[in-house]
């Protein structure tokens, strides 16, 4: 009965080397350098208005006026 049970432990443990293996073929040379700057560019300050987000702000403004406006009258 003994020689019908399955190994789980080194199973886990050959797929776990497995996937290190993948993962460091996979990482970048200079993976230190690209998380410094991953780093540095999500510290950076966001402000509010950003971009897009301002026009964004302006068009649902106005459609909320719009609404607001219809309703009243």
């Amino acid at each position: 009965m003994d020689s019908d049970r399955i190994d789980i432990r080194r199973r886990l443990q050959a797929h776990g080397a497995r996937q290190l293996t993948i993962a460091r073929l996979l990482a970048p040379t200079d993976w230190q350098g690209e998380l410094r700057s991953a780093l540095a560019a999500h510290r950076e300050p966001v402000t509010i208005f950003a971009g897009n987000d301002l026009r964004l702000f302006l068009q649902s403004f106005a459609v909320f006026f719009t609404a607001t406006m219809m309703f009243l009258i």
